[in-house]
């Protein structure tokens, strides 16, 4: 199982999550934050998602080759609880993708059966940065002593607040892998008209639908520059395939965002990216409590 932090030793209150929290592997060790592995399928091989090359993993997409996603398994968790209990934790708070994105709660539910402290399981509704964050919130406040109760109010105000903001090139890799949502309601546009999307519910669900990628980009800024208001934010940006869309977002996104406290730009998961495909960008506008 890839991903597991070493749990700092003097904090009672050890935080997981899950690989579609997209954390950068440096600020999750920086904060003990244990990343559990979901699993793909793909070139006649299952393995965690961060031992697939994401450049392999997108020609693959592109051939039109058969690429699905699973959760861990439960064992994987088991072990992840097992390391912060080693560590000294009293209790641990496992926070993860939307329930009906994927069962990965469910497998953190049934490890949480085998462990001798209390695990508390939280079902995010949201996936990407807006779980990422969530993560970090309660790590930090982990670190300053709070007890799981206030670390759980912290992560549920966090992913709560925040918002998901996705342009994708095409519906047809989250209609191939079940995970379309409401933004079917999309499917059969022209190939000209770009969606926007965000998570909502739980699920995928459509927000507009803009001619052209350049208009669609210009769109998602101006919807992540709405959401944060006059409000104190932190923003990722979070790209599938390396260009310079991204880089032009940050820059856009740092100039219009009058209270912006931090932005940082990470990879989309790997299996976030089978979801999505090819060249989809994603922003996450997370008010700073």
């Amino acid at each position: 199982m890839g991903g597991r932090s070493r749990y700092p030793a003097d904090v009672p209150v050890a935080v997981i999550t899950d690989s579609t929290a997209c954390l950068p592997e440096q600020l999750a060790a920086q904060w003990g934050i244990s990343v559990v592995q979901l699993l793909i399928q793909a070139n006649g091989r299952i393995d965690d998602e961060s031992r697939f090359d994401r450049a392999e993993l997108v020609e693959t997409l592109r051939a039109g080759n058969a690429v699905t996603t699973s959760p861990p398994d439960p064992g994987a968790f088991f072990w992840s609880f097992q390391d912060a209990v080693s560590a000294g934790a009293d209790a641990i708070v496992s926070l993860h993708i939307s329930r009906r994105l994927s069962a990965t709660a469910d497998a953190a539910r049934e490890a949480a059966q085998q462990v001798r402290v209390p695990v508390h399981v939280l079902d995010s509704a949201t996936t990407s940065m807006s779980l990422g964050f969530a993560a970090l919130s309660a790590a930090r406040a982990a670190a300053a002593g709070a007890g799981p109760q206030r670390v759980m109010e912290v992560a549920d105000q966090r992913y709560r607040s925040s918002r998901e903001f996705m342009y994708v090139d095409t519906l047809e890799y989250l209609r191939r892998g079940g995970r379309i949502g409401a933004a079917s309601a999309l499917l059969g546009s022209a190939l000209a008209i770009k969606p926007l999307l965000t998570v909502r519910n739980g699920e995928v669900a459509p927000l507009t639908k803009v001619s052209g990628t350049r208009r669609a980009l210009s769109r998602l800024v101006d919807l992540a520059v709405t959401e944060a208001g006059d409000r104190v934010v932190d923003v990722a940006v979070a790209s599938v395939t390396p260009s310079d869309r991204e880089l032009t977002l940050v820059q856009q996104l740092r100039g219009r965002i009058p209270r912006l406290n931090d932005i940082m730009l990470v990879h989309a998961s790997t299996v976030i990216t089978a979801h999505v495909g090819p060249g989809a960008l994603g922003v996450t506008v997370a008010p700073v409590p």
